[in-house]
């Protein structure tokens, strides 16, 4: 049974898909290495597929990794959104707020 993956599994796993090389997307992240083959494996458990194929040589997204991929850009995309937009209504939270305590 697979679970939600987190947009932290989400952000390294695309940017691993347009890498295709794990020192190369864990130097883009500013994780090391294990770390983003940590991240990678707990997607891959979380959904119940494996998502990339290892060999000693390449790396390569399998089938499943590759049809996961546009629904990841999308929501790793939409949560950007939601974080844009959220910036913006703070932004437009303006005022002044008094506060007076009593016998001061």
């Amino acid at each position: 049974m697979s679970k939600e993956p987190s947009i932290h599994q989400l952000r390294p796993y695309l940017t691993l898909s347009e890498e295709l090389h794990f020192g190369r997307a864990a130097a883009r992240l500013f994780i090391t290495q294990p770390a983003l083959s940590q991240q990678i494996r707990e997607l891959e458990k979380r959904q119940g597929v494996p998502v990339v194929e290892r060999t000693s040589r390449t790396l390569t997204l399998t089938e499943a990794g590759q049809a996961l991929l546009p629904e990841a850009r999308a929501a790793v995309a939409a949560v950007d959104r939601l974080r844009r937009v959220a910036d913006a209504q703070l932004r437009q939270i303006s005022g002044r707020l008094v506060v007076e305590t009593k016998g001061a």
